[in-house]
């Protein structure tokens, strides 16, 4: 079948959809959107192909749209894609930032399209391992709220053990008592074993004894495998023709057969503007220079196992453990001998004090420790792929003993990401860049934890764009990646740099505006201080006062957006006493509750104002009188101490060019996209945002800004 059939024939799929749509709305973007999801699809060679054998060079097609708030571009995707996936006979692989908009394609916009499209489809949801519990771990936890020995499994890291000793005993009791629940709830069906479902979803240390890893899961050779939530959860994916997946589940398992083949699917990416965070945060690595006691521990049990199997590789073991103990004892000293005034210099009080090595250039003396640090860690690394090689084999041999090989292979699992995060951090920490080339971003860091002085060292690739380049568009035919914000100050050319696609000739864009009408629908209020936002002591004294007067007249619902936490407290405690009731503070009530109470106030006819930071200036959608004002404090620039994009600025001064302008700019455009996008989500909205940050009237860049910016009209105020 012809490209042109196909894309045809998807189009008429989208077109039957949103006729069958009861009192669905035809848009021209959305339809727009469709057509050129369409059309890259259809354009893409999927499979295997064999240029030796005279076969043209597979086509590569990616497709970069910018669809606003309204357009509608859940369904200008699925519905082609999926169309298309089916005539082509592949799959869709849709990638979200977050679990939020996983769960709402899979709970209701993909059932509701199958219900409309003329040809069946399976869909399923693919999340993380780490995200669904162990049951054989469960098991031993909700009997004691421990593993049943210290020598038969190693649940906790050594950290968690020491917090353990210290912890009060009701404390303990009611860990038992909810990790005996949540059994019990799993073994009579009422829980599928996702930590997402639960009703409260638990604090990290209370998750993290009982989840599943993949380091020490033994597959199908466990005891437990038959009811094994995770793997059942994967038995969906292989009937699906749809599967909904997140960013970095997507990165994570590059070439671990776990999603569907890159060369064989058609990806599709939304919320496509976090993709290159995501994929710094997935390639970054560090190491604990302090705490090492766990090496001996998997050292003594490598010789233990390896010994009962016969491995000849543990012989090396001793000696890779030792070296590894003293070098990074080494490495420690030698941190506090050139960094030390520095990190002990820096306020506790606002997280691990840290320094940066210039140009990544670091002191001699760290080299060759390093050095052996990684050939330390390598040697052992192979010795330990010996023993769980033989394990996997005695487990294929002896299924009567699944039990007892599968507790010997999650000792060693346990501990094992421990050593390939030190040989990883190592490399990078050892990585030079040649004249001219794009150096690694690397630090250290110094915290205290409880009786712990803890020295870190940490590494980061500083490029996003060279990294997914090299790791994912090398894999990928077809491709759309979509959002709201993807253009910074009117263009593209930022975020294709930042996703690696700058120059790629497979890459198009696509800008589709929304259909609101932004200039009748809403005003951009521009609230000037005196104080330069700059002096942050006098701006937000300032600010507060200009901001309080503002929401005393707010009549439903509204957004405050704080650029940081002691803004934000500074703007609570200034609150007069009437007001009080009115504000809901972030990270007071846990955030379905604190939005659900929002809600109510609102429909009851009373005002209701949220006070939040970051991760409510996008994803939230409070449409109508929800959100009838939003008031951004100041511009959203990232924080100033943030490492990569410290070394990133040095680099790029380095090579003449300008961080201020080609960085920081273009992400605070995109950021602050974000945030006004909270005031109008239907076309039926009236809304007004606020910003007291007078850099956005008063600069040159405030004004490319602005150009990033829905067309409100525009209203400047002079000091209150």
């Amino acid at each position: 079948m012809s490209q042109q059939v196909w894309a045809a024939q998807a189009l008429e799929s989208f077109d039957a959809v949103v006729s069958a749509t009861e009192g669905f709305r035809s848009r021209a973007g959305q339809r727009l959107m469709a057509e050129q999801v369409a059309r890259t699809f259809s354009s893409a060679t999927l499979g295997k192909v064999d240029e030796e054998s005279g076969e043209d060079a597979p086509t590569r097609s990616i497709a970069v749209i910018q669809a606003g708030t309204g357009v509608g571009k859940s369904l200008a995707y699925c519905a082609p894609a999926i169309a298309l996936a089916l005539s082509r006979g592949t799959r869709v692989l849709i990638s979200t930032a977050t679990v939020a908009l996983q769960e709402q394609l899979v709970n209701k916009d993909l059932p509701a399209l199958a219900a409309l499209m003329p040809q069946p489809f399976k869909f399923a949801l693919a999340k993380g391992r780490g995200r669904y519990v162990c049951k054989l771990k469960l098991d031993r936890l909700a009997g004691t709220g421990e593993a049943e020995e210290e020598g038969e499994d190693d649940l906790f890291a050594e950290e968690e053990a020491a917090a353990r000793a210290k912890r009060p005993r009701h404390e303990t009791e009611a860990r038992i008592q909810f990790y005996s629940t949540m059994a019990q709830t799993l073994s009579k069906g009422a829980w599928d074993g996702d930590r997402d479902s639960l009703d409260t979803p638990p604090e990290p240390e209370v998750w993290s004894p009982v989840a599943a890893e993949g380091a020490s899961c033994t597959g199908k050779h466990c005891p437990a495998f038959s009811q094994c939530t995770y793997y059942d959860k994967r038995k969906e994916l292989v009937g699906a023709q749809v599967i909904v997946a997140n960013h970095d589940l997507l990165l994570s398992s590059l070439g671990a057969r776990v999603l569907p083949e890159l060369d064989n699917c058609l990806l599709v990416l939304d919320e496509a503007h976090h993709l290159p965070a995501t994929a710094l945060d997935q390639f970054a690595c560090s190491m604990d220079l302090s705490r090492i006691t766990w090496i001996e521990r998997l050292a003594s049990r490598g010789l233990r196992i390896g010994a009962l199997l016969e491995v000849e590789e543990i012989a090396d073991i001793p000696k890779h453990s030792a070296q590894l103990r003293q070098t990074l004892q080494d490495l420690a000293r030698i941190v506090m001998d050139v960094y030390g005034a520095q990190l002990k210099s820096q306020p506790s009080a606002w997280g691990p004090a840290r320094v940066r090595v210039p140009r990544g250039e670091l002191p001699e003396q760290l080299i060759a420790p390093l050095g052996l640090l990684a050939a330390s860690a390598e040697g052992f690394l192979d010795a330990l792929r010996a023993i769980s090689k033989a394990l996997r084999a005695e487990m294929r041999d002896k299924p009567e003993e699944a039990k007892r090989l599968s507790t010997l292979y999650a000792q060693i699992g346990m501990l094992a990401p421990r050593l390939e995060e030190l040989h990883a951090t190592a490399q990078l920490l050892l990585q030079d860049a040649p004249e001219g080339a794009v150096p690694a971003a690397k630090w250290f860091t110094l915290e205290v934890d409880g009786d712990f002085i803890v020295v870190k060292a940490h590494a980061s690739p500083i490029l996003p764009g060279t990294t997914l380049r090299n790791h994912l568009w090398s894999a990928v035919r077809g491709a759309v990646l979509t959002s709201a914000t993807l253009t910074s100050c009117g263009h593209f050319d930022f975020f294709l740099r930042e996703a690696g696609l700058h120059g790629d000739e497979a890459a198009t864009t696509l800008e589709v505006p929304s259909p609101f009408n932004y200039a009748a629908q809403g005003t951009l209020i521009a609230a000037e201080t005196r104080a330069d936002p700059k002096n942050a002591a006098q701006f937000t004294t300032e600010m507060v006062d200009a901001l309080l007067h503002d929401i005393a007249r707010v009549e439903y619902g509204a957004l405050v957006l704080f650029t940081s936490r002691e803004q934000m407290r500074q703007a609570v405690d200034a609150l007069p006493t009437a007001m009080r009731s009115v504000v809901l503070v972030q990270n007071a009530l846990p955030r379905t509750q604190l939005l659900k109470r929002h809600r109510e106030r609102v429909e009851n006819g009373e005002p209701s104002v949220i006070f939040g930071m970051q991760s409510f200036g996008e994803g939230l959608d409070l449409p109508g009188r929800l959100c009838e004002s939003v008031f951004i404090t100041k511009l959203p620039f990232a924080p100033p101490d943030d490492p990569v994009g410290e070394a990133r600025a040095e680099w790029l001064r380095a090579v003449g060019r300008d961080p201020f302008s080609e960085l920081v700019v273009p992400a605070t455009a995109i950021r602050l996209a974000q945030w006004v996008g909270r005031a109008i989500r239907t076309e039926e909205d009236m809304a007004h945002v606020y910003c007291y940050d007078k850099r956005l009237t008063r600069t040159s860049y405030g004004q490319r800004l602005l150009k990033g910016l829905p067309p409100f009209a525009l209203e400047q105020r002079a000091p209150l």
